[in-house]
Formats: C-alpha cells, structure tokens, sequence
C-alpha cells in the first residue's frame, strides 16, 4: 500500500501523527501480505480497520467490541444453521426440493444436508 492511498482511506480527520502514520503504513503492508488473495478484501479490510483502532481508541474497548462482534456473528451462524435444518427436515422430506437441489439453494454442502436429515 502506497502512503497516499492509505491517507485516502483514512480521511482527512485520522488523528494520526507522521510517525503513528509510518507505523500503520507499516502494518497495511504486512496486512497485504498475510491476506495476499484477491478474495481476502473483507480481511484485509477488518485488519486495517482494527491496526488504526487500536492506535486511536482504548485497548480495551476495541478489544470487547471485537469479542462482541465476534459472539454475535457466531450466534447468527448458530440460529441460521437451525433454521436451515429445520427447513431441510421439512422442504426435502416433504419432497419439494432434493437434497442436493437444497443444498445448491441453501449454500451448504448436501453431506451437511443428509446429516441434518439423520441419513449419516
């Protein structure tokens, strides 16, 4: 990451000095690295996000909004998996979709659909 294109991505009012801005610069390119695939944008994106933070609010705060982020979303995929087996108990034992008709629609692998079903 070029310096110009990390003061763009920060805006104008960043709050960050020159030698805070080398560090992050610093960090972007380490970032890039780690997460060096095209399809790791969202990573690379919550990485850089969470390196500025981290140099901006409290350690603590950032930390416990992270950890709640992380619960809630754990949380979500727990109650989108209930439905969905649930839904694979009705819509494929009724016979409207089969199972790998379900699982092309749902996202999720048809072995996870035939396990949801009992047949594993």
């Amino acid at each position: 990451m070029q310096r110009y294109e990390l003061t763009a991505w920060l805006g104008d009012d960043h709050g960050l000095d020159e030698d805070q801005l080398a560090e992050l610069l610093q960090q972007a390119d380490e970032i890039e690295e780690r997460y060096a695939d095209p399809d790791d944008q969202p990573e690379r994106d919550a990485a850089l996000s969470a390196a500025y933070r981290l140099m901006t609010e409290p350690v603590e705060e950032v930390l416990a909004d992270y950890g709640k982020q992380r619960s809630d979303a754990r949380a979500a995929a727990s109650a989108a998996s209930a439905a969905l087996q649930q839904a694979a108990r009705t819509v494929v034992a009724d016979g409207k979709l089969s199972e790998a008709g379900f699982s092309r629609m749902a996202s999720v692998d048809r072995m996870s659909v035939r396990k949801w079903l009992g047949k594993q």
